[in-house]
């Protein structure tokens, strides 16, 4: 498949279901039909499910001192971001 674009190759990828192609030239991405709808609802139900609870020290276990600083605990901010993550 040539990129429309640019007339570059196209690479597939599925992520949860959904096919993706990428250009390996100007990196552009194209979506069939009804699959942006499809990201659109897996972006509105990621948003709107709360965030797992941190697990926390077990009661009366030392905690060496160390008090708050969330380091390297952060949620993403769109899940769109993580289709392409790995």
């Amino acid at each position: 498949m040539q990129c429309p674009k640019c007339r570059g190759n196209m690479r597939t990828y599925e992520r949860n279901g959904v096919h993706i192609e990428q250009c390996d030239n100007c990196r552009g991405i194209f979506l069939d039909y009804g699959e942006l709808e499809t990201l659109t609802r897996m972006e509105a139900s990621y948003h709107s499910a709360p965030p797992p609870p941190a697990p926390g020290p077990a009661w009366g276990a030392p905690h060496g001192g160390h008090h708050g600083g969330h380091y390297g605990h952060h949620r993403q901010r769109s899940w769109v971001g993580m289709l392409f993550s790995s």
